[in-house]
């Protein structure tokens, strides 16, 4: 059926006004495409904002109509206009540190990488560490390895870490600094990589790399967390992300959000999972899930399950493709994990858990459903994070037991060249988008950043088509719709941390987040989506990034 464009002019013009207040508002935005995700009315072309909340939604003589004398008006020359998209597990604060001290390694060529760490090396004090980051092996032609970093860097202990942080790359001198020789035994939970003649090869995983960095000296000064946090806000607000749960979070960085806070730069809302090192000082101050105001909360408390997809140490039910008798890394033990959520539970904290193979999945729904039958709460939300493996059994418990699962938005498209570790049948059951909404779950979308970049327009593209970057469809049946990747990407997250009444949508009440793009996504082909810019983002009714 033809529409003409006086029949959507006629249909915009009888859009209903949905209204809070009677007060005159601060700003009305109109002659815009507005997708609200408000069921009640989920298209409108202007909106009303005061004292930085949503205060009327509708058509543009509706709400131009509310507008008084020291009312600013802004024309959106018809762009489209989203709510503030929320990338529901990443690590800005970690990521904003790296970005300042070490040595970006995302390249594609192993030359280039060593070419640059050793220019830091070369303005780096004899026997310093040289730490370079965003290294993906899926992008290189080979594997860095341990001789690589001693060719380039002799006189300096290197850490170069994966952008998905579970694996780092390391030179002999960081394994002897460290204390590890040849016969250290890999530790529960983690491992020292050795090739075919039993050699370390410089890779290090989970348990293991947090052994080694434990023994690097932190220098970071409060400033430094803080100047972190406001570097990695401004890419977030250039994005049009207006809410991001920060995935672990420990004490210094919980205080560098508050300080980028105060000082202004901070331009996204923090969700902060709470790393359970600290449990007993979280208790001890009497914090918990939700405790905080709309820019700074405090969100679950943070474990570690198993390890990582773009790295290979997820623990799977069955053995990676390529690799014969290894199903990847059991990080931690039953036991340790139902001690610890129990602990936290019963002090009122949501309990969130990084889980992304299926053995890591069911020993967190063993968990979590004896914490619900022995300490029953009526809206637990517990949070599966990652949780990208998938049964049909698996999700069965997930809805059962009132868990969110959180996977990954961008992974099909920006880390499928790792994907044929996994194989055509397992990928018909990873980031389960499909899956999960069809089983009345509310998946959001995350980037995992820095594991993967925080753009949302690379979500859209990746839920919807799962094409990674040569054409190849890594599990065609878990594509879902672009309106349902869009919920994905704004209610779903506020949802996931129990703020779907304040944000998410664009509706009278809600803090005023949005996003306008400078091109529309619902009106080009999904090819074209991952060149679609933002041109201006809203946090408070306040404009935080502008073309």
């Amino acid at each position: 059926m033809q529409h003409t464009r006086r029949d959507i002019v006629k249909t915009l013009a009888a859009l209903p006004l949905i209204r809070l207040n009677r007060a005159e508002p601060d700003v009305v935005l109109y002659n815009g495409l507005i997708s609200t995700m408000y069921p009640a009315q989920p298209d409108a072309t202007a909106v009303a904002i005061s004292d930085g909340r949503f205060s009327a939604v509708g058509s543009d003589n509706a709400v131009l109509s509310l507008a008084g004398k020291r009312t600013r008006r802004l024309d959106l020359a018809h762009r489209r206009v989203f709510p503030g998209f929320n990338d529901a597990h990443a690590h800005p604060w970690e990521g904003g540190i790296a970005a300042l001290k070490n040595v970006a390694c995302d390249k594609t060529s192993i030359e280039e990488i060593l070419a640059a760490l050793r220019a830091r090396a070369a303005e780096t004090a004899p026997g310093h560490w040289v730490r370079g980051y965003l290294y993906d092996d899926g992008k290189t032609p080979r594997v860095l390895t341990r001789a690589d970093l001693d060719s380039a860097v002799p006189g300096h202990p290197v850490l170069v870490a994966h952008r998905g942080g579970h694996t780092g790359y390391v030179n002999s001198l960081a394994l002897v600094q460290a204390g590890v020789a040849a016969g250290t035994p890999d530790p529960p939970g983690g491992r020292f990589e050795r090739d075919a003649h039993g050699e370390f090869n410089g890779r290090v995983a989970d348990k293991a790399l947090e052994a080694l960095i434990a023994k690097i000296p932190d220098d970071l000064t409060r400033d430094d967390h803080r100047r972190g946090v406001a570097l990695i806000s401004k890419l977030y607000a250039s994005r049009g992300i207006t809410s991001a749960c920060e995935a672990d979070t420990r004490p210094e960085g919980l205080q560098a959000y508050q300080d980028a806070r105060d000082a202004g730069e901070l331009r996204y809302r923090a969700y902060c999972h709470m790393d359970v090192s600290y449990l007993d000082r979280y208790i001890e101050a009497g914090l918990h899930t939700g405790f905080g105001d709309s820019m700074v909360r405090i969100g679950g408390i943070k474990q570690f399950a198993d390890g990582s997809i773009s790295e290979r140490t997820a623990w799977l039910a069955e053995p990676y493709i390529g690799i014969p008798n290894y199903t990847g890394l059991e990080v931690g033990t039953r036991d340790s994990l139902y001690q610890n959520s129990r602990k936290a539970w019963l002090a009122g904290f949501q309990l969130a858990t990084h889980a992304n193979g299926e053995r890591a999945i069911d020993r967190m729904l063993g968990v979590y459903e004896q914490l619900q039958r022995e300490f029953p709460r009526r809206d637990p939300r517990f949070r599966l994070e990652h949780c990208t493996v998938v049964t049909p059994e698996l999700i069965a418990r997930i809805r059962a037991v009132g868990a969110i699962p959180i996977p990954f938005a961008g992974y099909v498209n920006f880390h499928g060249d790792v994907l044929h570790f996994y194989g055509d049948e397992r990928t018909n059951r990873m980031f389960a988008f499909r899956s999960f909404i069809d089983a009345g779950l509310r998946p959001p979308s995350s980037s995992d950043y820095t594991a993967s970049p925080p753009a949302p327009m690379l979500w859209l593209y990746s839920e919807t088509t799962r094409r990674d970057p040569t054409g190849h469809v890594w599990g065609e049946g878990q594509r879902i719709t672009l309106s349902e990747a869009l919920r994905s990407a704004t209610i779903n997250g506020a949802y996931a941390s129990f703020e779907e009444h304040e944000k998410g949508s664009i509706e009278p009440g809600k803090l005023a987040d949005l996003v306008v793009l400078a091109q529309d996504p619902l009106a080009v082909p999904a090819e074209q989506w991952l060149d679609i810019k933002v041109e201006r983002t809203m946090l408070g009714g306040t404009w935080v990034y502008e073309a």
